[in-house]
């Protein structure tokens, strides 16, 4: 018995060694920590909200700040969000949107750095009420794993865009 444990010891500490030193893939990377803390790109290290913005001809927006408390090091997004979906109290909408503008322009996000991306609702319908946004964020190299959640009124409808990832709240 005794053996057993220390061989199931044993390979979990070399799978952590593993891990350590380079066994990790492109997106795991992308969101690794720079210093010791855990990225702020991690779904559960940071906070969405959904607040409305100006219109545009033919167009209702809204703004989907992306902020990260302190004690998480900062991380890289590029592009727009994917998988992206709406509910309202808890019930999906069933609408989906799709991604517009460069998809290439990488940003830093972190404490201090807040990150917005634009949600644009054709306006030729009333839409379907949503007071939530899911999402994955990308980074330059790949899918950040895990879902974020954004809260907040909106109005969705048949072709949704969400817009790229920029700097700034």
């Amino acid at each position: 018995m005794m053996r057993t444990t220390r061989k199931i010891a044993v390979t979990i500490a070399a799978a952590a060694l593993l891990g350590a030193t380079g066994g990790t893939s492109a997106q795991a990377r992308s969101v690794a920590a720079a210093g010791t803390a855990p990225s702020a790109c991690r779904p559960a290290n940071h906070l969405a909200k959904i607040a409305g913005a100006s219109s545009s001809a033919g167009h209702r927006h809204y703004r989907v700040t992306l902020t990260a408390p302190r004690g998480y090091d900062p991380c890289r997004l590029a592009g727009s969000p994917t998988d992206v979906r709406f509910s309202d109290h808890g019930a999906e909408s069933g609408i989906t949107a799709g991604r517009y503008g460069s998809q290439r322009t990488a940003v830093t996000f972190g404490p201090g750095h807040p990150v917005h991306f634009d949600i644009q609702v054709p306006s030729n319908d009333r839409g379907a009420p949503a007071d939530e946004a899911s999402f994955t964020l990308r980074a330059p190299d790949g899918e950040i794993p895990g879902t974020s959640v954004a809260d907040g009124k909106l109005r969705v409808a048949a072709g949704t865009l969400v817009g790229p990832v920029r700097s700034g709240a």
